[in-house]
């Protein structure tokens, strides 16, 4: 919306040309999302203690306990800030950014009616359910970012620079599979207070940067990315990490409100469409290697417990295991972070090194 407007006052003055840059568009949204998190933040807590009220995950440490009855749903907060946001700073002639709206606020849907029947009838909907839905919404947003956009169905592999194989019609399994695996592993990241956001914010960053590059023919041809034309997108990931940002102000140790399912379900599904979008999926296990360890806990713990009759850690998500072992929640959180960062760099590095 602020982009026509700005096409229009250009006329009179010459200044509102900077409008046109991707870069302040982009610094300038993250601002205004971060301004308004602080603006509006303690309101919503405010609302959220009436009506949100949290019961903590089963198979948590029992020291846990005492954030029973904290606010939840934090997400329709962040989701609300996006969507807003989104409107306000991108141009919405571009198909991808409609898409990506359609897809995060999808997921957004599905992990909010997940919070409500936890709030309401203290269980939230089945697994199968849930992953039906999820199936659903990403097959669209797929399916109509295909139809739209006209997207390669090359994979870009990190570390190689000339060879890009063809998936063909197993593309749309393979980009459904990066959404659900990515939303559901932020999902299950997201069992202490600011480690989900605190790992998501270095991948927002990556992609934004990577999204940058691939919106712009001559930095993604020296760089061995794929065109996508995607610069665009680079400012609904500055987006999604003010909110992100924004939300941490609340949701660091001591935590006064929760995301929730609504939260981290549809900030995993932007993630992981800023990773398609921009043609580096695969660096996703990378930058997220943090997302990976986690889901990846949970796998062996259950393979081990199954085959084995033994558990493989002392508690799934790893997080856990590492509390029970004596760590701190708040330093658990900050080295998550601090090795996010470092995996976030290297993936960065692979541009380079194509």
């Amino acid at each position: 919306m602020i982009y026509y407007i700005a096409e229009y006052l250009e006329s009179y003055w010459s200044f509102f040309h900077v409008i046109h840059y991707v870069s302040f568009r982009a610094i300038a949204a993250l601002l205004s999302t971060l301004c308004m998190s602080f603006l509006f933040g303690n309101w919503f807590i405010d609302q959220s203690k009436q009506y949100f009220r949290s019961k903590v995950r089963d198979y948590t440490p029992q020291h846990h306990q005492i954030k029973n009855d904290l606010p939840t749903m934090g997400g329709i907060f962040m989701l609300g800030l996006i969507i807003i946001n989104t409107l306000l700073w991108c141009t919405l002639h571009n198909g991808l950014v409609w898409i990506f709206l359609f897809g995060i606020t999808g997921f957004g849907i599905i992990g909010g009616w997940d919070d409500w029947c936890k709030i309401r009838y203290k269980r939230g909907i089945s697994a199968r359910t849930k992953f039906l839905l999820q199936l659903f919404i990403s097959g669209i947003t797929i399916i109509a970012w295909i139809w739209c956009c006209h997207p390669s169905t090359h994979l870009t592999i990190p570390f190689l620079k000339s060879w890009y194989p063809d998936l063909g019609w197993f593309f749309i399994p393979w980009c459904i599979f990066i959404i659900i695996g990515c939303s559901n592993a932020v999902n299950l990241t997201d069992g202490l207070d600011g480690l989900a956001i605190g790992s998501l914010l270095p991948n927002f960053a990556t992609f934004g940067i990577i999204s940058y590059l691939a919106g712009h023919v001559l930095l993604s041809l020296y760089l061995h990315i794929p065109f996508a034309g995607t610069a665009e997108i680079a400012i609904i990931g500055s987006i999604l990490g003010g909110a992100s940002l924004g939300f941490l102000w609340y949701n660091t140790y001591p935590a006064q409100i929760f995301m929730g399912d609504v939260g981290s379900l549809s900030l995993g599904a932007g993630l992981a469409l800023m990773a398609l979008m921009s043609k580096e999926e695969l660096l996703l296990a990378i930058s997220g290697a943090i997302f990976v360890f986690e889901a990846g806990s949970v796998i062996l713990q259950v393979l081990s417990f199954k085959l084995r009759g033994k558990r493989l850690f002392k508690m799934a998500p790893i997080h856990h295991h590492f509390e029970l072992l004596g760590w701190q929640e708040a330093k658990i959180t900050v080295r998550f972070g601090i090795i996010t960062l470092i995996f976030c760099l290297l993936a960065l590095i692979t541009l380079k090194i194509r």
